[in-house]
């Protein structure tokens, strides 16, 4: 029988399966009821996708908000439709790279840059998304728009596998990464194996395998994916206050969004801190639940 079950589970993807798929599979393992996931990774990729389940559901919107690191194997010399492994081939070119060569482009890609996604993407335009266009014969790209890549590092160029550490904000797709940088080294590339290493300070490390999910699978407190905010203490008559949804008063807080907890330290929800220190909820946790 499924359960109601608050928290998140920070997964392990495996290849082959979409981000919805994952979600589904883990929800019939924990026999858990109603859940959701936080950022799609592509069927292609492995990785670290925090799946979210009742309560913890509120906090999604924060983590598809969150920063990202890969780790991404672009295979040089050749070009494929989706940027992957998975489209079909489009150009083959030799490959004559070596690290410096890579590292000399690497820095156009870093900071807040101009990106086009790929046309094999999810993004919508006027209610069908780009990979269904792409799938009909349509050729039309998303426009660009502006992303954050933190820092990129080389891991290793073995023959014309080139492995890179990539940190970066939302919206990145390593897709495009990997065939716009392949482009400026004049042969090409796309990926060959995408590991999303971490998000939101949940890493590789902590990850479970799709396969060991079950019933007795413990959950993270979804207020840990919130530890890059500052956590507010309220006593009990203010507590109370927030809880119904009001505005409430404490000196001393730096504006800016922030945990709100009560006295004996139960996770409420998130709330905004104005310039006055007046904090009002943003959002909030049923019954101050910690899932």
């Amino acid at each position: 029988m499924k359960v109601r079950r608050d928290g998140l589970l920070v997964l392990d993807k495996p290849p082959g399966l979409t981000s919805t798929q994952a979600l589904g599979q883990a929800k019939r393992q924990l026999q858990i009821l109603k859940g959701g996931h936080t950022g799609t990774l592509d069927p292609l990729a492995t990785g670290v996708l925090v799946l979210c389940f009742g309560e913890a559901t509120k906090v999604a919107p924060f983590l598809l908000e969150a920063d990202k690191r890969y780790q991404v194997t672009i295979g040089l010399g050749v070009s494929t439709t989706t940027y992957d492994a998975q489209g079909e081939i489009t150009q083959q070119l030799p490959v004559q790279v070596d690290r410096t060569q890579v590292a000399r482009w690497l820095p156009e890609f870093l900071g807040d840059i101009e990106q086009v996604p790929p046309r094999f993407s999810a993004i919508r335009k006027d209610g069908m998304r780009f990979y269904e266009r792409a799938r009909k014969g349509g050729m039309e790209t998303p426009p660009p728009r502006r992303v954050r890549i933190d820092r990129i590092d080389i891991v290793a160029l073995e023959g014309t596998d080139l492995t890179l550490d990539v940190a970066c904000g939302k919206g990145v797709y390593v897709r495009s990464l990997a065939h716009d940088l392949g482009a400026r080294l004049g042969c090409g590339g796309h990926v060959k194996a995408l590991q999303r290493l971490a998000v939101a300070g949940f890493t590789i490390d902590q990850a479970v395998a799709l396969a060991e999910v079950n019933e007795r699978t413990p959950l993270v407190p979804s207020d840990e994916a919130l530890r890059h905010l500052p956590a507010v203490d309220l006593p009990p008559l203010l507590a109370a206050a927030v809880c119904k949804g009001r505005a409430v008063h404490m000196e001393a807080l730096a504006p800016g969004l922030a945990r709100l907890y009560d006295a004996d330290r139960r996770f409420l929800g998130v709330g905004t801190i104005a310039a006055d220190g007046s904090i009002r909820p943003k959002r909030l946790w049923s019954a101050g639940g910690s899932g």
